[in-house]
Formats: structure tokens, sequence, C-alpha cells
């Protein structure tokens, strides 16, 4: 199985990197399994769940089998932060407030990075 492309995720106004390197999940069975049965996040590192379309259904996560808290921020299909949530353990459900087509998941420190209303940029990391 080849492995995800990357992404920086850049602040559109400023142009700010706020991750560098974050696997893009496109397909059905890598969003399925985001961060279950992993023992923590490296440094840095991040995953975005991409749905086809902006939703508050298709875009909720649970976190069974996910040992430890994560930074989740919903972010619609313009680019802007429509929610943030810190997830913690063993939680059934989580759902954006608004519809998002990206879930990001991160550190629980990327939460101080991003507020409501933010705009956001994904774009291609170099190999």
């Amino acid at each position: 199985m080849a492995h995800a492309p990357t992404v920086n995720i850049k602040r559109q106004t400023s142009g700010e990197v706020l991750l560098s390197r974050a696997r893009w999940c496109t397909s059905y069975l890598s969003r399925l399994r985001g961060l279950m049965f992993r023992a923590g996040l490296a440094e840095g590192e991040a995953l975005v769940l991409v749905e086809g379309a902006d939703s508050r259904t298709t875009t909720a996560i649970h976190m069974f089998f996910v040992p430890f808290a994560i930074a989740a921020v919903w972010i619609d299909s313009q680019g802007r932060v429509v929610d943030k949530v810190l997830a913690k353990p063993w939680r059934p459900f989580y759902g954006p407030r608004a519809p998002a087509r990206y879930v990001l998941e991160a550190a629980p420190d990327f939460l101080e990075k991003v507020v409501i209303g933010d705009e956001l940029v994904f774009e291609d990391s170099a190999p």
C-alpha cells in the first residue's frame, strides 16, 4: 500500500506554516483507521481526514481505541475552521457544530494555534 500524500497547513492571511507534512487521508480505510491502535502522535504528526463534501454527519469522529487526547479541528471546503475540540480517549462521538469537509487530528497544543473562523490553506509537501 502506498503512503498517503502529505500537506503543509498554512494560515491564509499570513502564510504561517502551522503544520508540516500532515498525512492526507482520502481513502475510506485510512479515514476509518485514523489514529486507532496507536500509542501516540510523533512530534509534528497530524492527519487530515478528507470527505467528499461539507457535512456534519460524515465528519463526526469517535475516540474508541485511541488512548490519548487529540486536537480535532473541523475545516469547511473554503478552508475555514468551523469547530475545534479537545477529543478525549474512548469517547463515542465528537461532531462539528457546522458542516465541514476536513477533520484535522493533531497534538492537543494545536488548539492554541487556531480559532474558529481562521482560514487555512493545504499545500502539497515536498517529497
